[in-house]
């Protein structure tokens, strides 16, 4: 019983009124309900294609002729490439595409923040975890004389989604670098010679004795280990990298050198008509996209977004909440799934 429940009652339907799309009333009292579908892309777990594709598994990705171009010039070229655009462009879900496409298996994830650093993207190294399970290994009541044994130092350093992309392999890793701009200024700069060389060194490695010379380390895969030979990581096949970023600032030169740029533009109304159908699938037998049930709410989405920054997803949400019975029309709903993401002062 909820502290809101009038009278100790407990209702266990919702009313009589089953196809009602409103689970939640507002009115305090509890209720047992049965949450409808999900739509596909909020779906997560119990998926085969879960291990590989845990957010993003088989969601269908439309791209032009031009933009593919691009992006197999920079498989080509073993080049970085750095995708801008809108917010809802699909940067990110371009290297989901990527690797299901390619079978690269799963995409290694690296969010940038005003925070990261070159060096967790590389590898941790969890000195004091170390130390203190060595501590805990002496003697017992500290017997003079007695051994500290030495803790395996590769159970407490683990490659960073960066550092597990460049372990040599048969065939290259998809790296996401979400989101570069918002790092920070001298970020890009640190990537240079990562990017250049194809490698970098574990100094708390490197300095180990010749006997000790090969490591097993953690990747940043679960479960997942690697052995580090002299404390140097080095791929066999450049990591098939994608860099996002919503153009909050611009790069040097020099790491824009060393990238292939792909600028992905907002989709007309013929794309969007493809995407909806591709994520929701036609209704009724019909052509995807091309039903009168969606018409308004193209119209209402290309015309507030020719207004101010719309992401495709929000209208994927209007069209699935239409499907779902939702009247949109009503009490502002339609504006605060088609908000603007930009506020203009």
């Amino acid at each position: 019983m909820t502290a809101h429940e009038p009278h100790g009652q407990q209702d266990t339907a919702d009313d009589g009124q089953d196809d009602d799309w409103r689970l939640f009333k507002g009115d305090g009292r509890a209720k047992t309900i049965t949450f409808p579908q999900a739509p596909p892309w909020r779906r997560f777990g119990g998926d085969a294609d879960a291990e590989t594709d845990p957010s993003h598994r088989n969601r269908p990705y439309l791209i032009g002729p031009q933009e593919a171009d691009v992006v197999n010039a920079a498989l080509l070229l073993r080049r970085p490439l750095l995708v801008t655009g809108h917010p809802g462009t699909g940067k990110s879900s371009l290297a989901y595409a990527v690797a299901h496409e390619l079978s690269l298996g799963p995409v290694l994830h690296w969010p940038v923040n005003s925070r990261t650093t070159l060096q967790e993207a590389l590898y941790r190294y969890d000195a004091i975890g170390r130390l203190r399970e060595a501590n805990m290994s002496r003697e017992p009541h500290g017997v003079a004389g007695s051994a500290l044994l030495d803790p395996d130092i590769g159970s407490y350093l683990r490659l960073g989604p960066l550092g597990t992309a460049l372990v040599a392999s048969e065939s290259p890793r998809v790296l996401l670098v979400d989101e570069l701009d918002k790092g920070d200024v001298d970020l890009p700069n640190d990537l240079l010679n990562v990017f250049e060389e194809g490698e970098f060194e574990i100094p708390e490695l490197a300095r180990l004795p010749e006997e000790q010379s090969s490591v097993r380390v953690m990747t940043a895969d679960s479960g997942q280990w690697t052995e580090v030979v002299r404390g140097r990581v080095r791929c066999s096949e450049f990591p098939v990298v994608i860099i996002t970023s919503n153009g909050e600032r611009d790069f040097p030169p020099a790491f824009l050198r060393r990238c292939v740029r792909l600028d992905l533009p907002e989709p007309d109304e013929n794309r969007l008509r493809a995407i909806i159908s591709a994520h929701l699938g036609p209704k009724d037998g019909s052509e995807a996209g091309g039903t009168p049930e969606i018409d308004d709410l193209m119209r209402a989405f290309l015309a507030r977004r020719a207004r101010g920054e719309l992401a495709t997803d929000q209208l994927l949400n209007a069209v699935f909440l239409r499907r779902g019975g939702v009247e949109l029309d009503a009490d502002g709903l339609l504006d605060a799934v088609l908000h603007r993401l930009a506020r203009t002062l």
